[in-house]
């Protein structure tokens, strides 16, 4: 189908993962697009279990206006972009597709920008301990971005401890699962969890800490949002933590996601 006549097409968005039964986006933007009046707009969910096989159809169909990424996918979907804006080459990791009007695909993440504007609201700003990392995915990777970006130290732990070079961006110390100690959970009074573990069906699983070192001065940050109250959040508030899921997140990088297939941001 010939791309220049694509606007006169419905638009079609969607979200890009596997398997996509947690996902709220497409009931958020539904919303949205109801609610603005926009008519012609449909936001879709495409499950692909392989990529290689999902993408070309996608490409194909001249009505995609841009795309949300998921797990397992944030990094894998890059080799199938044609650019990159400077925060996702820097992150090495996409959460939203453009679709340019020649067809071209161009990746951003605007993850970063949802969790920090998520994470104002939810602690006071000037708590001078480093942060806390749980993970070292896709979604892990713009959590860190975002704190050097705004100048807040932080400690990663995560299964497999590793240098990354080439990355203006990396944790003041790295600790395995085995290797963090309670003191180290202690000093670090900003909790965030990167991982999937807890996000539904798996609602019983977290990530592996010393939570007997956290105490009422803690913040404990899980980007999950499905289900609301994570078994990460309910063993640091039992601590006595404030705690906070990622549907706010979730939220605030959708509308950025939205300005950026307007052309009106990023």
């Amino acid at each position: 189908m010939d791309r220049m006549n694509r606007n006169d097409l419905p638009a079609v968005f969607g979200l890009i993962g596997h398997p996509l039964g947690h996902s709220f986006s497409a009931a958020y933007f539904g919303r949205k697009f109801e609610n603005e009046g926009l008519q012609g707009f449909s936001y879709l969910n495409f499950d692909l279990p392989d990529l290689d096989a999902g993408i070309p159809a996608l490409k194909a169909d001249a009505r995609g206006r841009g795309f949300n990424v998921t797990v397992p996918y944030k990094q894998e979907i890059m080799r199938f972009l044609d650019a990159l804006s400077p925060e996702a080459a820097q992150i090495g990791a996409v959460n939203t597709v453009r679709v340019e009007d020649d067809g071209r695909w161009t990746g951003y993440n605007t993850d970063y920008i949802g969790f920090y504007d998520s994470l104002l609201r939810f602690m006071p700003e000037e708590i001078p301990t480093p942060a806390l990392v749980l993970g070292n995915g896709g979604a892990s990777q713009a959590v860190q971005y975002a704190l050097h970006r705004h100048g807040r130290e932080y400690f990663l732990l995560c299964r497999n401890p590793r240098q990354e070079s080439g990355k203006a961006f990396r944790p003041a110390k790295t600790f395995s699962y085995s290797g963090i100690t309670p003191r180290e959970v202690a000093d670090c009074r900003l909790i965030i969890n990167t991982t999937r573990l807890g996000m539904f069906p798996d609602l019983d699983s977290c990530p592996e800490i010393p939570y007997g070192a956290v105490t009422e001065h803690h913040y404990a940050f899980d980007l999950v949002y499905n289900p609301e109250n994570t078994a990460f959040m309910r063993r640091c508030a039992a601590q006595g933590a404030q705690v906070m899921n990622g549907l706010d997140m979730l939220h605030r990088q959708a509308e950025a996601a939205w300005k950026i297939w307007q052309g009106t941001g990023a």
